[in-house]
């Protein structure tokens, strides 16, 4: 029988060690050929998948979301992944990497660990979608990121309508990073309630000016809805205006590692 060689065994360890450390450190040496948007920009929509409305719509989400709870959310859309360095690469690698280089999110908030940061990824020639998330978030929020994925971003991708998509996915971040419930899909039911609604208010409220006239119960009615409408706006402006908020940017040292969901389509 042959005997085996310790030494030989140890030299075998060694190469397959040094093997992996090569791959790990070529494939942190890879950049991603991308400029980041601004630090309250929010959007940069290199596939042209957007119109000026839907960027102003999540920019003034995303803002919003980074003051009240420093963490942003970071869209872009791009051609190809090829095109900027990723060719052959899988679009949750593409994604770490661009977080990564970015710094998406803050690593501390004072001496707290933050790194709440958020990207969404959509390359059109690829077909291919990424929600990928700060390593603060941990494995908690994979499923909400697969749901947000699939209900509110491929759901409109498949019917070619990328702009309402993306909207609606960042509606779904911005409502997950404030630990709320996800808004549901538009239904028709809900336009066809509030019209009636109008309608039968707007019945009663001829009904009662005919029949009574300025001393009619409308009159009381719409007082009472103006009075509640305006004590909510007022408590909305002093609360956000006493509150303070976040004043830094989107980029600040955050690092991937809390999961996320790609989808494709």
């Amino acid at each position: 029988m042959g005997t085996r060689h310790p030494s030989r065994s140890i030299v075998g360890y060694a190469a397959i060690c040094a093997l992996c450390l090569m791959v790990a450190s070529s494939a942190s040496a890879i950049e991603i050929d991308l400029e980041p948007p601004g630090d309250r920009e929010f959007v940069r929509d290199l596939a042209g998948l957007l119109d000026s409305g839907s960027k102003e719509h999540i920019r003034n989400l995303c803002d919003s979301l980074l003051t009240d709870k420093a963490t942003p959310i970071i869209v872009i859309t791009i051609e190809s992944m090829a095109k900027y360095g990723g060719e052959d690469m899988r679009i949750e690698t593409f994604a770490t990497l661009l977080f990564d280089q970015w710094g998406i999110g803050h690593a501390t908030l004072g001496k707290q660990a933050w790194n709440t940061g958020i990207l969404l990824l959509v390359s059109r020639d690829d077909r291919k979608a990424r929600i990928e998330l700060g390593g603060g978030w941990g494995r908690r929020e994979d499923e909400l990121c697969r749901q947000i994925m699939d209900e509110h971003i491929i759901f409109h991708f498949k019917q070619a309508r990328f702009a309402e998509g993306i909207v609606a996915g960042v509606e779904a971040l911005d409502q997950m990073g404030r630990k709320l419930e996800l808004p549901t899909r538009p239904r028709p039911w809900w336009h066809y309630a509030l019209v009636v609604g109008c309608i039968g208010l707007a019945i009663f409220t001829i009904v009662s000016l005919i029949r009574r006239g300025a001393s009619g119960w409308a009159w009381i009615f719409w007082g009472v809805v103006f009075a509640i409408v305006g004590t909510i706006l007022y408590q909305l402006v002093t609360s956000r205006g006493s509150g303070g908020g976040f004043s830094g940017g989107s980029f600040g040292g955050g690092s991937s590692g809390g999961g996320g969901a790609t989808g494709s389509w």
